[in-house]
């Protein structure tokens, strides 16, 4: 995408939820390319449930969303296929597929209707193995993998779809310190290098605030988002979780636990 589009997803007054049911109302935030920014909150705030609205599988209840000037709701699921990736918490159901097939299913919404791949197709799915260190396992299938490596290929696989977006629901879920380390880190190179706008959910707070240009902070009143350390000027992780069990310290930027 080129750098002349400045805001690659605005948000604007947003509820999500449910028909019969508000979870978070009033969520604003916009994000350029270059961008990544996780979105934290407390269990059940509602941070899968705007993933996936960002991610138009499912309606927002009020207000805006637009990506490159044009409503969400406007695109055709091949053209949005093409603005937009996601990868969910959901195991896939093509594990039986390998490494190389399964991040080459990323090329289908540029491939013809049967499916061929064609030099640049090839390309991008080369350069995905490489990002993520899959090279080695390409031709293992994906239910031979461990949970770091099957993430690593899933978000190879977004990568290889080529959106200027991508959204990534709890990317760091199951895994040690040293890989959730490797994968967001790959995900900010990823963001900076390829003038991506990347977006995904995490309880990793602490690494969020070292890492990303931006969080958006789910808190059910003031939902802020800005930089990592405008929001600890403000106070913002302060109130996150109740105060009797952890502290946030300013300093640091992390959590500590009252003994």
């Amino acid at each position: 995408m080129s750098g002349s589009i400045k805001n690659s997803i605005t948000v604007k007054d947003v509820a999500i939820g449910y028909i019969s049911k508000t979870i978070v109302d009033e969520i604003s935030f916009n994000l350029e390319s270059k961008e990544l920014c996780a979105i934290v909150g407390v269990n059940g705030i509602g941070k899968s449930t705007l993933l996936r609205t960002l991610g138009n599988l499912q309606p927002k209840l009020s207000g805006n969303i637009t990506l490159k000037n044009k409503y969400l709701t406007d695109y055709t699921s091949p053209k949005l296929a093409q603005e937009l990736s996601l990868v969910l918490t959901e195991q896939p159901a093509s594990k039986n597929l390998t490494v190389e097939e399964l991040i080459a299913l990323g090329r289908q919404p540029y491939t013809n209707w049967i499916g061929t791949l064609t030099k640049t197709d090839k390309k991008q799915i080369q350069e995905s193995l490489d990002t993520f260190l899959l090279n080695d396992l390409r031709h293992r299938k994906c239910h031979e993998l461990s949970d770091g490596q099957l993430q690593r290929v899933l978000i190879a696989r977004a990568m290889a779809q080529d959106t200027p977006i991508i959204l990534l629901d709890e990317p760091t879920t199951h895994l040690d310190l040293y890989h959730k380390v490797q994968i967001l880190k790959l995900l900010q190179k990823l963001a900076h290098e390829q003038q991506k706008t990347i977006i995904f959910t995490t309880h990793e707070i602490d690494l969020a605030i070292q890492l990303c240009d931006k969080i958006l902070i789910l808190d059910g009143h003031e939902n802020p988002f800005g930089e990592p350390c405008k929001l600890i000027e403000q106070k913002h992780f302060e109130h996150l979780f109740p105060s009797e069990m952890v502290q946030f310290d300013a300093k640091t930027g992390s959590f500590k636990v009252n003994k």
